[in-house]
């Protein structure tokens, strides 16, 4: 996995559960309590999404939520903002294709 381990200023990282969850159909493994995309990212995942008109990939930009480079999927419920989203057991993770009209209701919730 390429986290850090022993950060300079930080120190050691604390111990962490690992757990099991899917993306896109793919059994993964990250950290529990950790955001979708840090552990997506530590398995070579880096994009996210696929633009609607482009299909260009997205992946983490902002890394606080703010942007919506880094959605998916998640449990069936599109647009969730990966990077400040806890990573739990058994979650099913998949890429996103544009925004249909399931998509944009989620977004204005």
């Amino acid at each position: 996995m390429d986290r850090i381990e022993n950060h300079p200023i930080l120190g050691a990282s604390p111990e962490r559960k690992l757990v099991s969850f899917t993306y896109n159909g793919k059994l993964m493994e990250g950290f529990e309590g950790e955001p979708i995309a840090v552990a997506l990212k530590a398995a070579g995942v880096m994009a996210h999404r696929y633009t609607k008109k482009k299909h260009e990939p997205r992946g983490i930009f902002c890394a606080i939520g703010r942007c919506t480079d880094c959605v998916m999927v998640v449990d069936g419920k599109p647009n969730v903002r990966t990077c400040i989203t806890p990573l739990a057991e058994g979650m099913k993770v998949e890429t996103q294709y544009g925004a249909s009209a399931k998509n944009v209701e989620a977004i204005s919730d």
